[in-house]
């Protein structure tokens, strides 16, 4: 009971001499010493993993077995862990006690919060020994190890399809039950999305904010992520290869475009004429064809084009600016298609 009560009146007296995180109880500080000394004395007999903590053992040991014994009363999801079933039933409550100083986000799980918090402070205390590269959390850095083993261990059963991580096969998945919904709904253009991250991305959209810039062409972007892989044509990395042919590209949705090329596979077929694409954008893109649509107009000389990025090559134009040089004569083009037909002259 002296122990619990503790939890009330915030005090934690028991201090690791490592790295000074403190403790309610001395089991609590035994236990966390021991990753500090590499001690995982119990090991699974299944995946030979091991655990630092027996009782987190033993809740690992409950995976292998299929039983998942915590039901949430609402909903009827099942849970193999009791903390998870916890954590779970406070998306039903709506309770957030925990938030943040900074920001004033809130949060259903302390954990959560204490890693949400590192993205304040700037620490980013998980390094992957491969490539340096650094992360506030650690469920992010074990996720990036897997890109360099190349390992992809949760597989589809219906398509085997497979995934770095398990919540990204569990969405896949519902795409075949047909159960996956599209709850967060854009209320400016009612385009609905699976996930709560999508819509604050696609919002953005809207608002014009773009507020990442490479800072070699100054070009602006609204996500950190387009950024980084617009970064890659500056350095001249092309990361992604293809196994078949080793045409490499700096874009991993390119490479992965690319790959359909050789597998024939193209899934997604216009309901107008049965025309079949390779991706579900390209079906999109050529179904306006069907509507007459040109919903993007020129501000200058009001001539209207089907898709954005003809427009903006348009546009350039009326601008004046020829971005795209010859490596080899320096002559300018306007359109990048222009200048490659160009250097075919160089290249007889």
């Amino acid at each position: 009971m002296k122990a619990h009560q503790l939890i009330h009146n915030g005090q934690d007296p028991y201090s690791c001499d490592v790295c000074k995180k403190t403790f309610i109880s001395k089991c609590g500080l035994k236990t966390h010493q021991l990753i500090h000394s590499d001690q995982r004395p119990y090991a699974c007999e299944v995946c030979n993993k091991t655990f630092v903590n027996k009782w987190i053992f033993k809740n690992h040991q409950v995976t292998h077995s299929g039983q998942r014994p915590y039901a949430c009363e609402v909903c009827n999801k099942t849970f193999s862990q009791k903390c998870n079933w916890k954590t779970h039933q406070l998306t039903h409550s709506s309770q957030h006690p925990y938030a943040c100083d900074v920001c004033n986000k809130t949060f259903s799980n302390k954990w959560i919060f204490k890693s949400h918090q590192l993205t304040h402070s700037g620490q980013h205390p998980y390094a992957c020994e491969v490539c340096n590269k650094t992360f506030s959390q650690k469920g992010n850095w074990k996720t990036h190890q897997l890109t360099h083993s190349g390992q992809r261990p949760y597989a589809c059963d219906v398509c085997n399809k497979t995934f770095r991580v398990k919540f990204d096969m569990k969405v896949h998945q519902q795409t075949h039950s047909g159960q996956r919904q599209r709850p967060y709904v854009c209320v400016v253009c009612n385009k609905s999305f699976y996930q709560k991250s999508d819509i604050k991305n696609h919002l953005l959209t809207h608002s014009g904010q773009r507020p990442y810039a490479c800072d070699v062409c100054h070009k602006t972007f609204p996500r950190k992520g387009t950024l980084t892989q617009h970064q890659l044509t500056h350095s001249g990395q092309r990361p992604y290869a293809c196994d078949v042919c080793n045409k490499t590209f700096s874009q991993k949705g390119n490479w992965k475009t690319h790959q359909l090329n050789h597998s024939g596979q193209r899934p997604h077929a216009c309901d107008v004429c049965n025309k079949t694409f390779s991706w579900k954008s390209n079906v999109k893109t050529h179904q306006i064809t069907h509507s007459g649509e040109r919903p993007y107009a020129c501000d200058v000389c009001n001539n209207t084009f089907r898709l954005k990025g003809i427009l903006k090559r348009h546009q350039v134009i009326h601008s004046g600016q020829r971005p795209h040089a010859c490596d080899v004569c320096n002559k300018t083009f306007t359109q990048k298609s222009h200048m490659k037909t160009h250097q075919v002259i160089h290249s007889r």
